[in-house]
């Protein structure tokens, strides 16, 4: 590999243009065919692969959402659709298939900025003794019947992170495409705190409805309690 995976940012986050906290928070991944994989992606992004595949994840969490500075004002469900790969600038990201978030006004924000493919959903997260219930269902005038229903149940803490374990999770830019341009996002969180977890049951559509094939066999599952997050600023880089 050409890329290392710590658990820190390589690039800090120096002036935050927002705060968020990702919380509560799932990572279900499965490997696919690089070559399916890149024909999703632009110009100038490239599959990164791990052993020779690449890895689509599936990853609901509760999303809060502040300014640069005072309290975080918002929080809502949401869940990612994502791959990882490399830019033209050599920076490892993660490139975003589709993301579904239950509140219009974030889904209307990310779709007009950082022109992300944001779609509203009705989405909630409950408890269950030791159980997390997922559920979102993507709102009229889009896909109708696209969601999931997904339970998951953590366990212990992990004791041993590896750089596997880093590259699923510790992702700390964005990749995304405005007006034709390719540009970054630089995010800047603490280590993961991840805990061994176990999908018991699930249905899902959202990894279809981006286009790819259908999950095929039993995902590797991570989850965490949260952390806090810095967003910085987009920048432009050449393809």
């Amino acid at each position: 590999m050409s890329t290392t995976h710590p658990a820190t940012p390589p690039e800090p986050v120096t002036f935050a243009v927002m705060r968020h906290r990702w919380d509560t928070i799932s990572f279900l991944h499965w490997p696919y065919d690089v070559d399916e994989v890149q024909r999703h992606l632009p110009h100038g992004l490239d599959v990164e692969p791990w052993d020779g595949r690449a890895w689509i994840g599936l990853v609901p969490f509760e999303m809060h959402v502040g300014g640069p500075a005072g309290p975080l004002m918002v929080r809502f469900p949401e869940t990612n659709v994502r791959t990882y790969v490399v830019g033209p600038d050599g920076r490892p990201g993660v490139w975003f298939f589709s993301l579904d978030a239950a509140s219009a006004a974030a889904v209307t924000v990310a779709r007009a900025s950082w022109r992300l493919p944001y779609f509203w959903s009705r989405m909630s997260i409950d408890r269950e003794g030791d159980r997390v219930l997922y559920r979102a269902r993507r709102r009229a005038r889009q896909p109708r019947d696209v969601g999931h229903e997904l339970t998951v149940v953590p366990s212990d803490e992990l004791s041993d992170v590896g750089e596997f374990e880093h590259y699923l999770t510790a992702r700390f830019t964005l990749w995304n495409v405005v007006a034709g341009q390719l540009m970054r996002t630089q995010a800047d969180h603490p280590p993961w705190r991840l805990r061994a977890a176990t999908l018991v049951e699930s249905r899902d559509d959202l990894v279809a409805a981006a286009g790819l094939s259908a999950p095929v066999g039993e995902p590797i599952v991570h989850y965490s309690d949260g952390t806090d997050v810095r967003i910085g600023a987009p920048h432009r880089v050449r393809r």
